[in-house]
């Protein structure tokens, strides 16, 4: 091996080794959200991570190229609640759900919290009878006389 070149199997911290059971492995965040199945594609992994509300470690997230170790915990929104969740070992595959759970612990579990407080839903325009459906020409017409103008 000359000077400069590569090793004969790449780089030392390279992906393909990661998986394995040393302690300098990684893995892509992107990828193992997606192995762990808190997100249903790589796409939407990628979204989450470049979105900047998951946080690795206590810090803050913006590219789902982020190397992930075993022992990391993450911490991020997933529907209505926070989830917090320590990885326990880098999945090798997308497998089935109870393969996915040996993945990590999860520290916050969502029943043990309240659901995020969303914003109440708009009240509508004027209240109309159920069944009523939209108002005819004849009631619009009538509408715009009673109502003022913008």
């Amino acid at each position: 091996m000359t000077l400069g070149s590569a090793p004969p199997n790449g780089p030392k911290d390279s992906a393909k080794d990661s998986p394995g059971g040393d302690p300098g492995a990684w893995l892509r965040l992107d990828k193992w959200l997606f192995h762990a199945r808190f997100c249903k594609s790589r796409a939407l992994a990628n979204k989450l991570c470049e979105s900047g509300r998951l946080r690795v470690d206590g810090g803050i997230v913006a590219k789902p190229h982020h190397k992930l170790r075993e022992g990391s915990v993450l911490t991020f929104p997933q529907g209505a609640h926070i989830r917090v969740v320590k990885v326990l070992a880098l999945g090798t595959r997308r497998g089935p759900a109870s393969e996915a759970r040996q993945l990590y612990e999860d520290l916050k579990p969502p029943e043990e919290q309240p659901p995020i407080p969303r914003a109440k839903p708009l009240s509508p325009a004027a209240p109309r009878a159920a069944g009523s459906g939209r108002p005819t020409k004849r009631e619009r017409r009538r509408l715009d006389q009673v109502r003022p103008e913008r």
